[in-house]
Order: structure tokens, then sequence, then C-alpha cells
């Protein structure tokens, strides 16, 4: 019987029993990019591929996201062939991406740039000691955290404008900041942002809490004149 299992238990997997990963995904996508150390076999080449695994260690097959449906097709092909323990990490290679965690492959996301010390502040700092962090700051904005760490707003030169300096980070705040994944791709973004006039992007998990800050001021040394459009 397969197992869907979530991000946490393909880390456990990996780090205690030393789980195979098999991405189900056609090779370019594979080549784009993929959980560390996973191989490819895409699912109609299963078959013939599947003598390059270990029957003998847990087997941990994905594909592209929660609605793709390679990964469980894998899952039940490979207990057929004779694998004793498959799971299917459902939630898929996105799942992971956007969770900002390590990858190998030949795509350029936001999670490789992302300045993860921005200014944060909680709900009820005073706003009067946040401003001194704000102005030290490259960024010149805070980010503005519940006790959970997920993001609320932020905080800027405009939100500071005309502000009584008396107040609180929540009082002063910008609700409904626009927030992207660590799973982003870079080019894109850039040229969004550049159309937008927007120098900063708050970066956030799925779930809302706080990965960190990208900038463009971060990537423009680095980025080429196609890059930014």
């Amino acid at each position: 019987m397969t197992h869907i299992i979530d991000r946490e238990a393909v880390q456990d997997l990996v780090a205690a029993r030393q789980a195979q990963l098999v991405e189900v995904l056609p090779e370019q996508e594979y080549a784009w990019a993929h959980l560390p150390r996973a191989v490819n076999l895409p699912l109609g080449a299963l078959d013939a591929g599947s003598s390059a695994l270990d029957p003998a260690r847990p087997v941990v097959v994905y594909c592209h996201d929660a609605l793709c449906d390679l990964s469980p097709r894998a899952a039940h092909r490979l207990e057929r062939l004779g694998f004793g323990e498959v799971h299917d990490y459902g939630a898929g290679k996105m799942d992971w991406l956007a969770a900002g965690l390590p990858y190998e492959g030949q795509a350029h996301l936001v999670s490789q740039n992302v300045r993860r010390d921005p200014v944060t502040a909680g709900l009820d700092d005073p706003l009067e000691e946040l401003t001194e962090r704000i102005i030290g700051d490259p960024a010149g904005l805070a980010v503005v955290v519940d006790q959970d760490d997920v993001v609320q707003g932020v905080v800027g030169s405009s939100e500071l404008k005309g502000t009584d300096m008396s107040g609180t980070a929540e009082q002063a705040m910008r609700v409904g900041v626009t927030t992207v994944r660590p799973s982003e791709q870079l080019e894109p973004l850039i040229q969004r942002m550049d159309r937008a006039k927007v120098d900063h992007v708050v970066v956030t998990k799925a779930d809302g809490t706080l990965v960190g800050l990208f900038g463009l001021g971060d990537v423009r040394p680095q980025a080429s004149e196609s890059d930014l459009g």
C-alpha cells in the first residue's frame, strides 16, 4: 500500500532512512529543478528504470504539484513491480520549492536571492523604536509579523509620513501587502517589479510565514540587460 506523505515526512525519510527520491516528470522538467539527489524516472520509462532502485530502501516518488497524477500512478506501479515501501509526496516539487528548500537544476528562483534577515517587528512594537531600525536599513522598510511569524503588513517611509510616533507597528502598517513564494522565477518577477516601480517584495511560504525580502538592488549587479527587460 502506498502512503501519501508531506514535505516534513520526505525530509525525515531521507535523513533517517536514506529514502530514494524519484521524480517521474519528463526529463526537461527534471532538468529545470528537482529535489536534491533525486533521480529521474519518467512514468513511461519506470518499468525499465526501476532496476536502478534498491528495493530494500524506501522510495519516495513525486511530480509537479498536488494536481499532477503522475506520482500516485508511479507509486502504484512500483508496488506492482515488487517494491515494498513506496511513498507519494503528493504536494510535489512546487511545494518543496515554495518552502524555500534547497534544490538542484537550472531554475533561477527567488529562493536563491532572498534576504533572510530583513527588519521585522511585532504588532505591538513601539513605532518610535522601529523607525530608527527602518532608517538604518538599506531596504527602508520593516515587515510586521504576528506571534506565529505570519506576515501582517509592512512599514516603510510612506507609512511613517504624518504618523503618530507614539503608536505601534500595527497602527502604522500597510495591510494586504503583495508577497511572493520562494519558488517564484526570478526574471519574470524582476520585470513585473520594474513595471510596477517596486524595489522590494516580501517573500513568504504558502502558510504566510515570513521567509525574507527580495530586492532589485540585490540582483541588479549580477543581472543582464535581458534579465531586466
